[in-house]
């Protein structure tokens, strides 16, 4: 078929994708959303539209487009089922999504930076450090691993917490494969809701217990042990995340699982978040590390502004608090306890950034903001 032919077929091409997925005919036991579903029409007339206005070269250049766009829960198997009727090769060997769960503080952020080889998730040694949901992709060859941060499990009780959960949720939904961590001196999780949906999902399972660099033999054994009975249909791997030992034999294992699939990712990108969104982190991870109490689990940082010049990268972020009172020790006396914390801060971020930076901190009262749906959303928790 000549060009011409694939510039004239494009709107009809991704008409047919577009209502083809949305009625799920080529997988009718794995159905799209109502919400997800409803948009799949106008995306692909969209794209084929711009594909035959501006692209004269071939097919392969449309579905790269597509491909580009398309979201994650349009379903492997009819994205699998476009490449095939379509002749493309691009389509992997492997891919897959590697959602990591468990309990607050066991190291799931060490271990996916371990896995990801890159620091993306901030890691402290507080509870709950991990407020968002993070994508850690690893491309090789023929395959594509993403790998999938959550929040540490828990009984939400206000709604910042409950929108923590709902990225939690999210993870179940969208597995390949499911790795629950756990170590020595935490065991089962904290709602019991998630772990009958573990032992009920039909994704593989692999049981990490992690830090066994803290126990010995007899003792690794006896938790072995233990978790069998509690998840008989779990792959159990012991590991230490922080040492690295054992990891790779993870990773190995995990690269076996993966199914047949697309890549949902460019090969290029190493995670979903924006520089503005790990700014924010670095500096909440200096928040979490310099004050205690209930001060870090009342902040949040907004970039307000993120400007690359010749010569350095200017940031300017503002840390809302739910209180007068928390401002006051943000401060601190004379200033120098904001004077330190953008001093550690500006370092963590110049050696992120590998640039000079100029950080500028303000504080903000932004009164009970973990309860307001506004302030929630603005600051990308989504009910």
């Amino acid at each position: 078929m000549s060009p011409t032919s694939y510039q004239l077929l494009h709107p009809a091409i991704y008409i047919f994708v577009g209502l083809i997925t949305r009625c799920n005919l080529f997988n009718p036991a794995r159905r799209a959303t109502p919400a997800k579903a409803g948009l799949h029409p106008a995306i692909y007339v969209f794209v084929g539209l711009i594909t035959r206005t501006f692209l004269s070269s071939s097919l392969d250049k449309s579905i790269l487009l597509l491909h580009s766009l398309a979201p994650l829960s349009y379903g492997r198997a009819n994205v699998k089922r476009f490449c095939e009727l379509t002749n493309t090769d691009l389509c992997l060997v492997k891919s897959g999504f590697v959602n990591i769960i468990g309990n607050p503080n066991v190291g799931k952020s060490t271990l996916m930076n371990a896995l990801v080889g890159q620091r993306l998730s901030i890691i402290t040694s507080k509870a709950q450090t991990t407020r968002h949901r993070i994508f850690g992709i690893v491309n090789g060859d023929d395959f594509q691993m993403v790998f999938s941060d959550t929040p540490g499990i828990i009984q939400p009780a206000y709604a910042l917490q409950e929108r923590m959960m709902n990225f939690v949720q999210s993870a179940f939904e969208d597995a390949d494969i499911l790795l629950y961590v756990t170590e020595p001196h935490q065991q089962l999780l904290k709602d019991e809701r998630f772990q009958e949906r573990l032992n009920q999902h039909q994704a593989p399972l692999l049981l990490v217990i992690n830090k066994i660099d803290l126990i010995d033999q007899e003792q690794l054994e006896k938790l072995n042990q233990y978790w069998i009975e509690k998840f008989p249909k779990a792959e159990i791997i012991p590991l230490s995340a922080l040492k690295e030992f054992n990891t790779g034999y993870l990773f190995d294992r995990l690269l076996q699982l993966l199914p047949e699939g697309p890549a949902w990712f460019d090969r290029e990108a190493l995670t979903d978040r924006t520089e503005r969104f790990f700014t924010s982190e670095i500096i909440r991870e200096q928040i979490l590390q310099l004050y205690d109490k209930e001060v870090p689990y009342s902040c949040e940082v907004e970039v307000e502004a993120f400007k690359e010049t010749p010569n350095r990268l200017e940031i300017r972020a503002i840390i809302h608090v739910a209180r007068d009172s928390q401002k006051g020790i943000l401060i601190g006396h004379q200033g120098k306890a904001l004077q330190r914390l953008a001093d550690r801060s500006r370092k963590e971020l110049q050696h992120f950034f590998d640039q000079p930076i100029f950080l500028d901190l303000y504080i903000k009262v932004s009164k009970d903001w973990r309860g307001n749906d506004r302030q929630l959303r603005r600051f990308g928790y989504q009910p």
